[in-house]
């Protein structure tokens, strides 16, 4: 089945401040428009490319969750992040011309496609964007950095407690709230994340409920207690 493909402008989208530059002209926006020409839709548990695959676009979330996994040497998913909307997907294939991971939708799911020949086109004449992209990118190598530091140095209630404040603070940025979220993935997911076993998760969730740091409902996560997950994680010593 081919994945339904819609027309799109990025002038008229809510997202734009989030995956776009700031203050591009009306010019400009119209080249933009022009590189995004269609959206994808992905059903929860499709994948949109799988490692190996050719690198032909960039994408940038629209609705949805998904989750980036790499499959580990004993056949198992290693899962290496999690995305939502107005982030951008896809830059792991600039290296080499494919992709290096699997990108899987955590929930129904519909992405902007924007071919990277014409990114890069464009980017020449709007200079915004091509400082955009390299934005992107070294906010993502500086988030793996992140990554690195919470499973090399951490305890389970430190990494979880970082874990929980990223998400919020990321959704409370999209507009939602700063202390309530709904949990797109699953326990496993998240130990497969932060380098805990399912178990631990689950016990470091219910010792947060016993301290009255979280109400946990299934997915339905509440923050009672963001300065407490705070202190944890600040506790942490610093890198200079």
């Amino acid at each position: 089945m081919k994945p339904e493909i819609i027309k799109v402008a990025c002038s008229n989208c809510n997202l734009r401040e989030l995956c776009m530059p700031m203050g591009l002209s009306d010019n400009d926006l119209q080249k933009l428009d022009e590189v995004v020409a269609t959206r994808r839709k992905i059903k929860r548990g499709s994948t949109l490319f799988s490692n190996g695959e050719k690198f032909t676009s960039l994408y940038a979330i629209r609705t949805g969750f998904f989750k980036t996994c790499l499959a580990s040497e004993d056949g198992r998913d290693q899962v290496t992040g999690f995305q939502m909307a107005g982030e951008i997907i896809g830059l792991d294939g600039i290296v080499n011309d494919r992709h290096s991971c699997d990108v899987v939708a955590l929930e129904d799911a519909e992405v902007c496609v924007m071919p990277f020949d014409r990114i890069e086109e464009i980017s020449r004449e709007v200079t915004a964007l091509q400082h955009h992209v390299h934005k992107i990118m070294s906010r993502e190598i500086v988030r793996e950095h992140g990554v690195m530091l919470l499973l090399g140095s951490m305890r389970a209630e430190e990494r979880l407690a970082a874990f929980l404040l990223n998400l919020v603070q990321r959704l409370h940025s999209r507009g939602f709230s700063q202390s309530e979220l709904v949990l797109r993935m699953t326990r496993e997911e998240i130990g497969s994340y932060l380098g805990l076993k399912l178990e631990t998760v689950s016990r470091t969730f219910s010792k947060f409920v016993e301290d009255g740091i979280v109400e946990v409902k299934q997915r339905h996560v509440k923050i009672l207690d963001t300065e407490a997950l705070q202190r944890m994680v600040n506790t942490q010593p610093q890198c200079h």
